[in-house]
């Protein structure tokens, strides 16, 4: 094989040696357009299972890293005046010099071509290759040479940050988090050498250009910033690098190999993007360096097992994409965590530096306790305290924070969990049956300290389908009420109800026969904010007009009565989803030019008029939610900080904690998977808004909710799917985590019995 790689890199370089240690006899040549002395950068991290991968690619080659790695198990936070260790991390630092220098030494020894000083304008033009490794970087000429096959994005982010060294070399990975007149400043800190280390500063814009780093030279930058940090530098000095103020990209790629040009392969030249080119990810979270080897041990996997190189690369693509896009996923949250880093500096130290670790959604409450369980036992100490506290109930020892109790008016819940609201779809004309009071009843005696019934529509207009539940008519309430009864007879758990009319999503078949999509026959006229259809087959709804508003608020406040007469120890006022509140709240689905139509001030004005008539209606003493979706998933819908406003106005009329959800809006949404990824929005809220909130979205297991909890990330947990698959959740999590629970009278042999997995 005839291989030319463009960009002398970790990536680039990898590749060759990986590919002519699995081919001798292939030829490979890197056009590297720097010279060899000319490499940038300081140092960079590799964790310990990154050393293990990269140790099985090469023994060589990582041996010779090995002996140049400065390592640590420490990872020292720096805030509000103390320092916050946790152990058990392992991490290696290596001069980015120096691992350059290693492997070129690898590839020439095995026969690698290297060409310093090489500019290469067109891949076509390397002559007839069979495959161009384009291992360019983050501003690679080749993808955007190419860009209509690649389809590049990048994002680039408000902060800005600056790359420099220092001569202190510190004993364990750093951060500093410190404030001055100007604003806060964060550092990463860690060695890579004897004595050297790499101290990255970073800081939001607004800071930045109010200490007059957008004018500073790179000289003026060392000294702003020796002299912000002497103490921290311990009479050190910083060391500059090229270095200037950036603000971080991550590039994306729809595509990450395409045949262009001439050449052997069907007429054109197979090229294929690897390590920063490809995808970048923040270096909060793990280096570009990490991504780019593992591409290059993964690329060279893929040519082994296929010959026709373009077969090759599409497997490549497809093994290796959903390791990066999850590792970016990470990255995001971390570095949109450092971005909004300041709503978190009035925290406790402790649960300051345990949201600090966690921040990426990666490293959990149990995987932390494995590698430091002092740490772990100190946070659950803390947060039983403080749980306590609030709730005003004895808290003994130091349980998992999932078995801690919470507070809501009068209503004390036994734990942190709840059973979501999740749609039936087998009422009869709004009558809930035997299927929902076993759905509840089940899920109840599971050990979840609050259940919650699904939507349940204010008048028949307002159900979702045929088969969706009420709160209209006396059976209703009859229907409802033994199934209360039979929660509170038989379990500690508190149930509530999520009041809410389904708007422009009314009158569609049931979830199994067609998501959303319009009746066949039997719909009913529907009403919405705007006459703007959920699908352009779907009916178009009615705009309410005032009459029909007076209409509306008198069925909400009829339902919170029965609710109340039904016995329903919390309710929940839907605004999310799409459903009428929500179709005022979002400007994807109010086109209105009346009072109630433009700024948010006007678009919340009739779902706080329901709230507000609602909550008069409700008994004072009991709590009240509102579900709303932070981020509509589309562009000009609400974003995060417009749901932080949202939650804002809510609190302001008295409501008691926000049920924090996402998306469905609209059907064109392109929402972001993953575990759990609606979870940031309700820690922005929740912080910045100053209220509490519930959780909810991919939230699956026990050390899940714990990690939540503990990073003060949300008050409750809401688990849906999870619970469907095991209405048991709640009491098996205990199990695992060796807490007790009591089972009912009903399951007294249980105490007996030793459950097997295998």
């Amino acid at each position: 094989m005839n291989v030319a790689v463009i960009g002398g890199g970790p990536a680039g370089l990898y590749f060759a040696i990986l590919l002519k240690r699995a081919d001798p006899g292939s030829r490979v040549v890197v056009h590297e357009r720097n010279r060899p002395d000319d490499a940038y950068g300081f140092g960079v991290v590799f964790s310990d299972a990154t050393g293990h991968n990269l140790a099985g690619a090469d023994p060589p080659t990582y041996a010779a890293m090995e002996r140049r790695f400065a390592r640590w198990d420490d990872i020292n936070i720096h805030y509000r005046g103390r320092v916050l260790t946790s152990t058990g991390h392992r991490f290696s630092g290596i001069s980015r010099r120096a691992l350059l220098r290693i492997l070129t030494d690898r590839a020439l020894e095995l026969g690698v071509e290297i060409r310093f000083g090489a500019e290469v304008g067109d891949p076509a033009e390397l002559g007839d290759v069979d495959l161009v490794v384009a291992a360019d970087g983050a501003n690679s000429a080749t993808r955007e040479r190419y860009r209509e096959h690649f389809r590049p994005t990048v994002d680039v982010r408000p902060n800005r940050f600056v790359w420099l060294g220092t001569t202190r070399p510190f004993p364990a990975f750093t951060f500093y988090f410190k404030a001055n007149e100007r604003g806060l400043w964060r550092v990463h800190a860690y060695r890579y050498d004897d004595d050297r280390s790499t101290f990255i500063v970073e800081t939001t814009e607004a800071t930045w250009r109010a200490a007059g780093m957008d004018r500073a030279t790179e000289a003026e930058t060392i000294a702003y910033c020796e002299a912000l940090f002497a103490e921290e530098l311990e009479g050190h000095r910083l060391i500059g690098n090229r270095s200037i103020w950036r603000q971080f990209g991550t590039v994306r790629n729809e595509r990450w190999s395409a045949v262009v040009g001439g050449g052997r392969q069907g007429g054109g030249v197979p090229v294929v993007l690897i390590g920063d080119a490809a995808h970048t990810a923040h270096f909060s979270i793990g280096s570009g360096t990490k991504l780019a080897m593992e591409d290059a041990i993964a690329l060279v996997d893929a040519l082994r097992a296929e010959p026709h190189v373009p077969t090759a690369l599409e497997a490549y693509e497809a093994a290796r994409r959903p390791a990066v896009e999850s590792l970016q996923r990470a990255a995001q949250v971390s570095l949109e965590w450092l971005e909004g880093t300041e709503r978190f500096m009035e925290t406790e130290p402790i649960q300051f530096a345990f949201n600090l670790l966690t921040r990426s959604l990666r490293v959990t409450h149990e995987n932390l306790r494995l590698r430091d369980p002092a740490f772990v036992a100190e946070v659950d100490r803390w947060f039983a305290g403080v749980a306590a506290a609030q709730s005003g109930v004895a808290v003994a020892g130091s349980p998992p924070p999932l078995f801690t109790p919470f507070k809501v008016r009068d209503l004390v819940l036994k734990n942190r969990v709840v059973v979501s609201p999740m749609c039936q779809y087998c009422a009869e004309d709004g009558t809930v049956g035997d299927w929902h009071l076993v759905h509840l009843g089940s899920r109840a005696v599971g050990g979840a300290a609050l259940v919650m019934a699904e939507m349940t529509a204010i008048g028949p207009e307002g159900r979702i389908s045929p088969g969706c539940a009420g709160l209209y008519k006396p059976e209703h309430v009859v229907a409802w009420k033994r199934i209360v009864d039979f929660v509170h007879r038989h379990s500690e758990a508190k149930i509530g109800v999520q009041l809410g009319h389904a708007g422009r999503k009314a009158a569609t078949r049931v979830m199994w026969e067609g998501d959303v999509e319009p009746l066949d026959q039997g719909a009913w006229p529907i009403v919405s904010a705007s006459p703007i259809p959920y699908f352009p087959h779907s009916q178009v709804p009615r705009e309410m007009d005032r009459r029909e508003m007076e209409k509306t608020l008198d069925d909400y406040v009829r339902a919170a009565h029965m609710a109340e007469e039904a016995g329903f120890d919390w309710l929940e006022l839907h605004c999310a989803h799409g459903y009428l509140l929500a179709s005022f709240i979002s400007p994807l689905t109010n086109r209105r030019t009346d009072e109630y139509g433009g700024p948010l001030e006007n678009r919340m004005r009739f779902p706080l008029e329901v709230f507000d008539a609602v909550r008069a209606a409700w008994p004072a003493h009991k709590p009240m939610s509102v579900r709303i979706s932070a981020v509509d998933w589309a562009p000009g819908g609400v974003d995060s900080a417009e749901a932080v406003e949202i939650a804002r106005l809510f609190k302001a009329h008295g409501c008691d904690i926000i049920d924090v959800s996402a998306g469905q809006t609209v059907p064109d949404q392109r929402p972001v998977y993953g575990r759990l990824f609606q979870t940031p929005f309700s820690d922005r809220i929740r912080h910045e808004a100053g209220i509490p909130t519930m959780a909810v979205g991919n939230i699956s297991s026990y050390t899940d909710v714990n990690t939540i909890l503990a990073a003060g990330r949300a008050d409750l947990c809401l688990l849906a799917r999870a619970h469907l698959w095991d209405p048991y959740w709640t009491r098996h999590a205990a199990f695992e985590m060796g807490h007790p629970l009591p089972w009912p009278p009903q399951y007294a042999s249980l105490a007996r019995y030793t459950p097997r997995f295998t």
